[in-house]
């Protein structure tokens, strides 16, 4: 069976699920090591995304999904750039969504409020571990 992200299994699904929301092998070279850095743009990325959400969250208007999509979009390349890969992947499916006028552009929604949700609850937990241990020690 395939899903919205591009032809993957249900097996493949699965197994992505299970793996971090956040690659932070990726983030760590994104950072050159740097954890402080790393938190910082964490941090940052949590932020942007919970503002994404809200007006994710909010009913689609008429002529509104061009703002949508652009929308969709900068979270796509944000996601990615702190290794929120599946985040990125559901934003990139909403994106194309829109853009391609698919009907079911509001599963697309659902998928990425999900993705969202599940990303901020992982960088939420990485945050409070990195202050309780005075520092990003992952």
């Amino acid at each position: 069976m395939h899903d919205f992200c591009g032809g993957r299994t249900h097996a493949e699904d699965e197994s992505a699920a299970a793996a971090p929301a956040v690659d932070l092998a990726h983030l760590s070279r994104q950072t050159l090591g740097d954890g402080a850095l790393a938190l910082e743009l964490l941090t940052i990325f949590d932020r942007q995304a919970a503002k994404f959400a809200a007006r994710l969250s909010e009913p689609p208007r008429p002529g509104d999904g061009a703002s949508r999509a652009d929308l969709a979009h900068t979270l796509k390349g944000s996601a990615r750039a702190v290794g929120a890969f599946r985040l990125g992947d559901a934003a990139e499916a909403y994106e194309t969504a829109l853009r391609g006028g698919d009907p079911q552009a509001d599963l697309r929604c659902a998928a990425l409020l999900g993705a969202i949700a599940t990303a901020r609850g992982e960088i939420v937990t990485l945050i409070e571990t990195a202050d309780a241990g005075d520092g990003a020690s992952w």
